[in-house]
Formats: C-alpha cells, sequence, structure tokens
C-alpha cells in the first residue's frame, strides 16, 4: 500500500515526480471564479500569483472531481502540478465552515492518486487545518490508489509490488502542511493507515473470484488475521453447524460442494465495558440455488460477501486501533449453488433459535445465514448489534447503486448509524420497519417465511432480520447492495469492482462507543 508521510518542507524543493494541489469554485464575493485552496501558496507565488488564470485557460473550473496537469515552474524539483477540484469553496463568512470538508479532501486525494499511478512519490499540497483534514487526505491517498491486480500476469500484486507491465500504484505520498512530530497529526496518519489497509483487504476478498474464495478459505484468512493481531477466532464447519443446529446456513450452504462456515471473531480490550456485535452476510457466491438467477445477474455474485468482509474488517481495524470496546463479529459463510442437496422452495428450515422458516425463494438466502448469526450474536447479549449485507435489489431500486438503507429496532440508535455513516463519508439513508408488512410473511406451515410482499422488498427482508434479534438488544441493519460493488468507473477514491462499504461506519461506531458517545 502506498506509503504516508508528514512532511512540513516547502513544494518547490521537494523531490518528488508531481505536486498535488487543491482548486475550487470561489464562493460568495468570488463566485463564479477559481480559486486556489490553502496549502498551494508556493505553487502559486511560482507562477507569479497567476496560477488560478493559468488553469482556467487549461478548462479547469474547480469541480469536485475534475484533475488538470501542467508543467511545473522553472526551480522546481518536481516536473508537474496536478491540480484537483474540490468543489465549492467554504464561505468565509461562515465560522463554521472556514474549513474544506473532509469527504472533498478525501475524493480530491483520492482522485489524484488514482491518476498518479506509476509514480514513487507524490507530495500533496491540499488544505490541511488539523488532524482531521491529515486524516481525511491520507484515508483518501490509500483508497483512491487501491488496484486489484493479483490475477494479471503482469500485474503489481502479482510480482511483488512492480508492474511488468502497466502501472503499479503510487508508491509514496508526502503530506505537506502534516506536522511529523504532531502527536494528533501523527495519531490521524496511523489510524488512516490501519482502516484503509483493512478497508483494501475487505476490497480483495470482494474482487478475489469465488473458486478460490470459498467458505473455508474465506474463514482461513481470518483465522490468519485474527493470530496475527491478537484476535479470538472460531470457526464452526459443516460438521459442528449440524450439530448446532444452524439450520439457515446449513440449509443456504447444504447445494454447495464448498461447505459452510461460521466464523466468530472476539476483540477484547480489557478495560472495556461495552460490547458490540457486527453481523455479516457472506454468500461466497449466489446463484440463485434453485431459483437460479435470470442471465446476466451473476456475473459480479461473488460480492455478495460483501457484508462477511466489511465486518471482518471492521473487527480487525479495532484491534489494531487499540479501542476500548468489545468488538464480535460473525461471517455467516456459504455458497448458495443449485444441485440434488440444495434446499428446494416449500422446504421448511429450522433454525437456531428454533423458530421454523418456510423457503419460498431460494434467492432470498441472505437473510437465512444472518438469521443463524444474529441468533447466536443475542445469546452473548451485546449492548448493540449491526448486521451488513448485501440483501435486496429492491434497495437498490430504493437508493440506487452508492448509499445503502440503514433499518433499526430503535430509532435513536438507527440515527446514530445514519450518523456516523455520513460522517466518515458512506452515503446512507434511514428506512422504517412498518409493521403492516409483516403479516405477508406469514406461513400455514412455518413460524415465519422467507418472503413477504413484493413492493418494499428490503423492508420485509429487515422486518424478516429483526425476528431472530434477541429480546431486548438495540440492533442496526444495513442494507449495503448497491455500493457493495462499482460495476461503474472509479470515482473519487471509489475503485470500480469490491468497495469495502460500511467497514469505517462500522470503525467508527466502534470509536464512538469507546468514548462513550454512542448511548
Amino acid at each position: 500500500m502506498t506509503a504516508l508521510t508528514l512532511s512540513t518542507a516547502a513544494a518547490p524543493g521537494l523531490r518528488a515526480d508531481a505536486i498535488v494541489i487543491g482548486v475550487a469554485k470561489g464562493a460568495g464575493s468570488r463566485s463564479g471564479d477559481l480559486v486556489v485552496a490553502p496549502g498551494a501558496e508556493a505553487v502559486d507565488k511560482a507562477y507569479d500569483g497567476r496560477l488560478a488564470a493559468v488553469l482556467e485557460t487549461l478548462g479547469a473550473s474547480g469541480a469536485e472531481g475534475e484533475l488538470t496537469k501542467l508543467p511545473a515552474p522553472a526551480g522546481f524539483k518536481a516536473p508537474i502540478v496536478v491540480a484537483v477540484g474540490l468543489g465549492t469553496e467554504p464561505d468565509a463568512k461562515s465560522e463554521d465552515d472556514e474549513a474544506y470538508d473532509a469527504e472533498a479532501l478525501r475524493k480530491a486525494a483520492g482522485v489524484a492518486a488514482r491518476a498518479l499511478a506509476g509514480s514513487k512519490k507524490a507530495a500533496f499540497a491540499l488544505p490541511v487545518d488539523g488532524p482531521g483534514a491529515v486524516g481525511a487526505i491520507g484515508e483518501g491517498i490509500l483508497l483512491g490508489a487501491y488496484s486489484f491486480d493479483v490475477y494479471k500476469e503482469n500485474g503489481a500484486q502479482a510480482n511483488g509490488g512492480k508492474a511488468k507491465n502497466g502501472k503499479a500504484p503510487l508508491a509514496e505520498a508526502a503530506l505537506l502542511g502534516g506536522k511529523p512530530r504532531d502527536a494528533a497529526h501523527k495519531g490521524a496518519v496511523a489510524r488512516a493507515v490501519a482502516v484503509c489497509e483493512e478497508l483494501n483487504r475487505a476490497r480483495d476478498l470482494i474482487n478475489m473470484p469465488p473458486n478460490d474464495l470459498t467458505p473455508a478459505a474465506f474463514a482461513g484468512i481470518a483465522q490468519t488475521a485474527a493470530k496475527e493481531h491478537g484476535i479470538k477466532v472460531q470457526v464452526l464447519d459443516d460438521k459442528a453447524l449440524v450439530k448446532g443446529g444452524y439450520g439457515g446456513i446449513l440449509g443456504v450452504g447444504g447445494g454447495s460442494a464448498a461447505t459452510p462456515r461460521l466464523v466468530k471473531l472476539s476483540y477484547k480490550h480489557p478495560k472495556a465495558d461495552k460490547h458490540l456485535a457486527f453481523v455479516g452476510k457472506g454468500i461466497t457466491y449466489d446463484s440463485g440455488g434453485i431459483s437460479l438467477k435470470p442471465a446476466g445477474h451473476n456475473e459480479t455474485m461473488k460480492c455478495d460477501m460483501s457484508g462477511a468482509a466489511a465486518v471482518f474488517a471492521a473487527v480487525v481495524a479495532a484491534a489494531r486501533l487499540g479501542l476500548e470496546v468489545n468488538v464480535t463479529g460473525w461471517l455467516a459463510l456459504a455458497e448458495n449453488m443449485p444441485s440434488g442437496s440444495a434446499v428446494r422452495p416449500g422446504d421448511v428450515l429450522r433454525m437456531y433459535s428454533g423458530k421454523t422458516v418456510e423457503v419460498l425463494n431460494t434467492d432470498a438466502e441472505g437473510r437465512l445465514v444472518l438469521a443463524d448469526a444474529l441468533w447466536a450474536a443475542s445469546q452473548e447479549n451485546p449492548d448493540a448489534i449491526v448486521d451488513v449485507a448485501t440483501l435486496t435489489g429492491a434497495m437498490m431500486l430504493a437508493l440506487g447503486s452508492r448509499t445503502f438503507g440503514v433499518m433499526a429496532n430503535d430509532d435513536a440508535f438507527r440515527s446514530a448509524v445514519h450518523e456516523a455513516a455520513e460522517e466518515v463519508g458512506e452515503p446512507a439513508w434511514p428506512m422504517p420497519l412498518p409493521e403492516h408488512l409483516r403479516k405477508g410473511m406469514e406461513s400455514q406451515v412455518a413460524d415465519i417465511a422467507n418472503m413477504g410482499e413484493r413492493m418494499g422488498g428490503g423492508l420485509v427482508a429487515g422486518l424478516f432480520l429483526r425476528e431472530f434479534v434477541g429480546e431486548g438488544i438495540t440492533w442496526a441493519h444495513l442494507d449495503i447492495a448497491g455500493p457493495a460493488f462499482n460495476e461503474g468507473g472509479p470515482f473519487g477514491y471509489t475503485p470500480k469492482g469490491g468497495t469495502g462499504s460500511a467497514v469505517r461506519t462500522l470503525v467508527r461506531l466502534a470509536e464512538l462507543t469507546a468514548a462513550g458517545d454512542l448511548g
């Protein structure tokens, strides 16, 4: 991953392949003008104060995500200047809005880092007004520079970080304006590295082909990471699942030669008095089972374990950060395949909780594995449970491809989760759990069916999951079906493919709980 350093060096004398600066659309009296953002004063001075005019001549407007390259001025040791748009500058008249938004900095740094693939070093002279900005820029760089090419013969990952052909990720980024001896600045970089390394690990897992990432392989990766970071791990294989009565996980995984697993990751802090449980859907490949998906809907179904990847990454990140909170992660891992042993529409499964579920559609499988894991998590009576899942296409229809839905059995907790997501730059939206939709899941032969009304399908799925949360336990459900896998082109710090959606939200929830700021 890209190495991050803090530097008080002046941009002109720094040896680098590029100097990255920010530009923005003017606000207030400068409305309509292109302005050079703070941090780039030395660069602007070298252009005799005409940098904005030069960039405007080249077509720059300061729009978010826009990138413009130009030759560096005489005397600079870096050959080029890279100007990246930050959107509209903050209104200087507002005392509460003098700094650039953290997400704007994150996106700008990500755009620049991706554009500088193949470079050995770049200096980022973006606006830094404190550790928050240092952390945001660092995150943007580390996430924007991500690439997944391990399966390509000439890829950098396949050749020890050096691409035979093509371009390796940016090797080093110096954050100008960052203070190397300032504890808060150093802490912001350390946090960015820990969170982003784990988020990028989640991206790797999501991007892995399903013939390599079976439930057993995923469990093995989790065991290795747990050992490295002092996390206790327990893996239930198919035999242990049968003995324990995990009918939901077994039912979904019964059609595949790759047998299911339930992985429990436990991070404990000796001073913690709060306990969070994270539960992740880990369908390593989803064919739909007997209710087979139609052509055109199978190609990206390796991403159906994105929830488990997010939970795994968040628990490891919490351990690396040493957060004063106990965090347990539950990875419900199975492969949903059609075969003679696969669960059929009309079958009834006895879940780990003892409830029975009539399976009306085998492609509504995520809620079945989550139900068992939610009940298992409930037995430890945590202060709160948050599950994460690429659960329903209905949520994508409702919120699009970049926003995840948040449902909960407690309005205040739902608001807290939503606010945490927005704070870290993960678009989310609170969704209801209408009681009248529960009636549609009534079954003549079982306690509940795994399908209900078609309209509001994402909410129906949330109501189903609520049935398997222990009484009196605060719970939230994140349906990340939209943002978990980016099928379009990269944007900001988001790559094509696996995104690692919800990792930062879960880590932030753990931080808030550790600080006593989450209920």
